[in-house]
């Protein structure tokens, strides 16, 4: 048996339509697909926004306002792998945006709940390396930010 691919399905109180704006915004090569409406049928009002599908980094989506019975937490979050400094801190600044949360480690709330890892590349390299102490140096380093900093964690590896 095959397969066409995955979607991640992401479940919202009311705001399905406005998450995948605000994803379409932050990743630009984005795009947005279909808009399913409640029907007659409910249990949503007739005319408003059942799903949205849209695409961002290849990765397709679609946002349901399935209700408030279910929300995000931690268990689940995206990693955003960062070339270098400037994309951390676009991501980053991005996300938090309008009442996004700081957490530790590079993890960050967006302002709808999701949860995201924004990663420098150069991350796993430090805390794969060969030399233990270096790792270890690295690693408390990371523990200690919300937000990497990509030189301070190459300096701690280097010092380690």
């Amino acid at each position: 048996m095959t397969t066409s691919g995955f979607t991640t399905c992401l479940w919202f109180d009311g705001q399905a339509e406005e998450a995948a704006e605000f994803y379409l915004s932050v990743f630009k090569d984005g795009r947005r697909g279909r808009v399913g409406r409640y029907t007659e049928a409910g249990p949503g009002e007739p005319g408003s926004v059942l799903a949205v599908e849209f695409t961002v980094n290849g990765q397709k989506f679609v946002a349901v306002n399935g209700g408030p019975e279910f929300t995000f937490n931690e268990a689940i979050s995206f990693q955003i792998h960062c070339a270098d400094q400037d994309e951390v801190d676009y991501y980053w600044s991005r996300l938090t945006e309008g009442g996004g949360e700081e957490v530790q480690c590079g993890w960050l709330k967006d302002r709808f709940g999701v949860s995201w890892q924004v990663v420098p590349a150069v991350l796993f390299d430090l805390l794969d390396d060969s030399d233990p102490a270096k790792a270890t140096a690295t690693s408390r380093a990371m523990l200690g930010m919300k937000k990497l900093d990509i030189s301070a964690l190459e300096s701690a590896h280097t010092s380690g």
